[in-house]
C-alpha cells in the first residue's frame, strides 16, 4: 500500500514562529487554528497517542523527532472503561499542537481507531508537517527556554475556553503555561474509587497518567483518585501516590503545605512521580529550580544509588530538585547520568520515595516498573 503522507496531498502552508526569532515553514495538519505554547520534544518511534494525551504536556507544543508519526493510527478511547483504554493517558489531547517531519494519514490499528489527523481535527488541535524536526529538537535543546506559535495560513485564533490559563494571554502572544497554577485544569473534579483489592492507594491527581492507576489495579490495589484540592486529612488509605503533572511545582497554591501537613505525617508509604517528586521534595523542605535544559525523551539514563545500577527512563520536565537542598533524613536515590541532576529521593527510615522519571511509562522504557512493585510491597 502506498504511504499516505502529507507530500501526496494538497495541504496549505503553516508557520512555526519561535520566541528566538526563527520562523519555519511547513504544511498545516489537524485543526485550522493558531496556538502557542512551550516548545518540547519526544524521541519515541511509537507512543504518540500516549504522549499527546499525557497531562504533563498540558499547554505545550510537542515536537516528534522520529521521521514518520501516525503510521498505525489512534486506538479508540471508548475501548475499555475510563482507566483501561490502552493507548491513551487521559480522555483528550493535552498538547497545544504537534510538529512532525511526515504524517501518515491512514489507520491500521488493531483496535479499529482513526487516523492521527482525523483525531486532531475532532479535538481542535493543530500541527505542522514537513519541518526538519531533528534540527528543531537541537534548537530547543540549545535555546533552553523556548516558546512557539503554530500559525496556519488564514487560521482562526484558538478557543481560549479549552485551556483555562489561556485567558491570561492575548492573541499572538507567546504562551508560557508554567506561570500559572495548572492543577484545576488537569485534576479530576470528584473523588473516584476504582478497582478492588485488600490494600487501598490514594492517588493525588495533579494530572495523573491513566497508566499509574492501571498498574496499581493490576497489582491488586483499590485506588481512590483525589482532586488536587482534597482535604487529605479525610482520606483513609494504606499508601499514597503523588502523581505527575504539568507546570512549576511552586505554582500549585497550598498543595505543598497540605502534603506536608496530612500526607507526610500519616507515615504511610508514599511514591511521588515527576511533578509529584518535586512536590514531595518541597514538602520535605528541599528546593526546586528551573533547568536551563529540560529533560525530554524516552531514553534518559539514570543511576540508582548507592548500587549505581543503570536504567533507561521516560521523562518530560523542566524543573528539578536542588541537590544541595536535600534535607536531613532524606537521601539521593537516583541521579541523571548526563548531568548528575536529582532523579529520585527516599527517606532513610520512613517508607517515602519519589522519582523524577516515569516508572509507569506505557509508551517509553519499562526498566523502572519495579518501583510500582516496591510501593505495593510496602503497603
Amino acid at each position: 500500500m502506498k504511504n499516505e503522507s502529507f507530500f501526496d496531498k494538497g495541504y496549505k502552508k503553516a508557520y512555526l514562529e519561535l520566541s528566538n526569532g526563527i520562523k519555519l515553514e511547513g504544511k498545516a495538519i489537524g485543526a485550522d487554528v493558531s496556538v502557542s505554547g512551550e516548545m518540547v520534544f519526544n524521541t519515541g518511534m511509537l507512543g504518540y497517542s500516549e504522549a499527546m494525551t499525557d497531562p504533563s504536556y498540558w499547554g505545550q507544543i510537542l515536537v516528534f523527532s522520529f521521521c514518520l508519526i501516525g503510521n498505525y493510527g489512534i486506538p479508540f478511547p471508548e475501548n475499555g472503561d475510563f482507566f483501561s483504554s490502552q493507548g491513551h493517558e487521559s480522555s483528550s489531547i493535552k498538547t497545544q499542537g504537534i510538529i512532525v517531519s511526515d504524517i501518515y494519514s491512514g489507520c491500521h490499528h488493531h483496535d479499529r481507531g482513526i487516523s492521527l489527523e482525523d483525531w486532531m481535527k475532532k479535538q481542535d488541535v493543530p500541527g505542522i508537517a514537513g519541518i526538519d524536526t531533528r534540527y528543531l529538537v537541537q534548537t530547543i535543546r540549545e535555546s533552553g527556554n523556548l516558546w512557539g506559535r503554530i500559525v496556519p495560513e488564514g487560521a482562526k485564533p484558538q478557543n481560549k475556553s479549552k485551556f483555562e490559563f489561556l485567558k491570561h494571554f492575548e492573541d499572538g502572544e507567546y504562551v508560557d503555561p508554567s506561570k500559572f497554577n495548572l492543577m484545576p485544569s488537569v485534576s479530576t473534579k470528584e473523588r473516584q474509587i476504582i478497582g478492588r483489592g485488600s490494600k487501598k492507594v490514594a492517588v493525588i491527581d495533579c494530572g495523573a497518567k491513566w497508566n499509574i492507576m492501571r498498574m496499581l489495579i493490576e497489582r491488586g490495589c483499590e485506588v481512590e483518585v483525589l482532586p488536587w484540592d482534597t482535604d487529605f486529612s479525610t482520606v483513609k488509605c494504606d499508601g499514597w501516590v503523588i502523581s505527575n503533572g504539568p507546570g512549576d511545582p511552586k505554582n500549585t497554591a497550598d498543595l505543598v503545605e497540605r502534603i506536608k501537613k496530612d500526607v507526610l505525617t500519616s507515615n504511610k508509604p508514599i511514591l511521588g512521580i515527576c511533578l509529584g517528586h518535586q512536590l514531595l521534595a518541597l514538602a520535605s523542605g528541599a528546593k526546586t529550580k528551573r533547568l536551563s535544559h529540560g529533560h525530554r525523551s524516552h531514553n534518559q539514563p539514570v543511576f540508582s544509588l548507592p548500587d549505581k545500577k543503570a536504567y533507561m527512563s521516560s521523562q518530560n520536565h523542566r524543573y528539578a530538585v536542588e541537590k544541595n537542598s536535600i534535607q536531613a533524613g532524606w537521601e539521593l536515590w537516583f541521579e541523571n547520568a548526563n548531568d548528575d541532576s536529582v532523579e529520585g529521593l527516599k527517606h532513610k527510615t520512613k517508607p517515602f520515595m519519589s522519582v523524577q522519571f516515569h516508572p509507569e511509562a506505557s509508551s517509553g522504557p519499562n526498566d523502572t516498573s519495579w518501583i510500582m512493585d516496591k510501593l505495593v510491597g510496602l503497603l
